[in-house]
């Protein structure tokens, strides 16, 4: 029988890009599944329970994890890095307010166990990233919002396991996740989605910074949600990057997208006058490996799959909450003059 089947499981963010194939994982292997989310309710998987809900407000959290024996906390904020450089508050607030509230809600409630998404973010830069190295450096300076809002969900997870014993919280550490579900606006995606949506606009030719020799590491989100599951069922309790461990280069990306686009393929132009980024960035794996961990699909395969997802949704794609356009939080224009 499978570790989830009749389990109570919570999924914060499962809606999104990680969120919705693990939500359907968790549903065939007999789960009972909530989901909540900012988003609108028709991007809810078929099979879950649905609540809308502001992980902000504390009240909420503990609400919704009443009688929860998992959770999942997935939701967050991803944009580009340079919308991270303009917005770093919008970055920085929900991430740490989403981790501080959920776990300590979780805690209260009693579940079992604890999945926490960490993020690539954490890392200082560097060639390979190797877990046991985040707490020696500080990260990026183009991540530091992000990576140590992060930073401070890990260390909470830390605090807990010493004083309430409590060494069920896993903390998985993606690299760059893509796939069908994820956020395709131009003005703040990331490089793949970004991509994807100028090209099927129409963008001929179609412009990328650099040269193309960065190499990067993508993980599709199908593979990023088996890892996290692994981590739950087996309790991993330190913790372990979800990669692919090779990488590719941006090149590579551009070109697999170019070739692959209806009508395609199309030109590509380097803007060899904008920056490139740091030249290699990977994620390092044996820790993920030795607990029996592998991604199953590769980069084209998955460049593929979401071309052809965003070709048939890309009416339904605007449905999903974005933090960068939300209102409700910001102060008015009199108090910002």
């Amino acid at each position: 029988m499978s570790f989830y089947q009749g389990k109570k499981v919570l999924v914060t963010g499962g809606t999104g890009l990680i969120g919705q194939p693990l939500v359907a994982m968790l549903l065939a292997q007999g789960a009972t599944v909530t989901v909540v989310s900012l988003d609108d309710p028709s991007r809810a998987p078929f099979g879950v329970t649905f609540t809308r809900a502001d992980l902000r407000e504390f009240s909420h959290c503990l609400d919704i994890c009443k009688d929860q024996e998992i959770v999942f906390q997935l939701a967050g904020v991803k944009g580009s890095p340079a919308m991270t450089a303009k917005r770093p508050a919008s970055f920085f607030v929900p991430t740490i307010t989403f981790s501080i509230n959920m776990m300590e809600a979780a805690r209260r409630a009693g579940a079992e166990r604890f999945l926490f998404t960490s993020s690539v973010g954490v890392y200082s830069p560097a060639d390979v990233f190797y877990e046991d190295d985040v707490w020696q450096t500080f990260p990026s300076p183009n991540d530091r919002f992000a990576g140590w809002a992060k930073r401070m969900g890990e260390l909470q997870a830390e605090a807990y396991k010493i004083e309430y014993g409590w060494d069920k919280i896993s903390i998985v550490r993606p690299a760059n996740v893509y796939g069908p579900y994820d956020n395709f606006d131009p003005a703040n995606a990331m490089v793949i989605p970004s991509l994807i949506k100028r090209a099927m606009d129409g963008e001929k030719p179609l412009t990328v910074w650099g040269d193309g020799s960065p190499i990067r590491d993508f993980i599709h989100a199908r593979d990023v949600a088996r890892g996290m599951m692994l981590a739950v069922e087996k309790g991993i309790n330190e913790p372990i990057n979800l990669g692919s461990g090779t990488g590719v280069t941006i090149k590579d990306i551009a070109e697999i997208i170019a070739a692959n686009i209806p009508g395609g393929p199309i030109e590509i132009n380097w803007d060899i006058t904008k920056p490139k980024g740091d030249a290699k960035r990977l994620m390092d794996m044996a820790r993920a490996n030795s607990y029996g961990f592998a991604p199953e699909i590769s980069i084209e395969e998955g460049i593929k799959e979401t071309i052809a997802w965003y070709a048939k949704n890309n009416d339904a794609i605007d449905n999903r909450y974005n933090a960068f356009t939300e209102k409700a939080h910001l102060p008015t224009e009199s108090v910002r003059s």
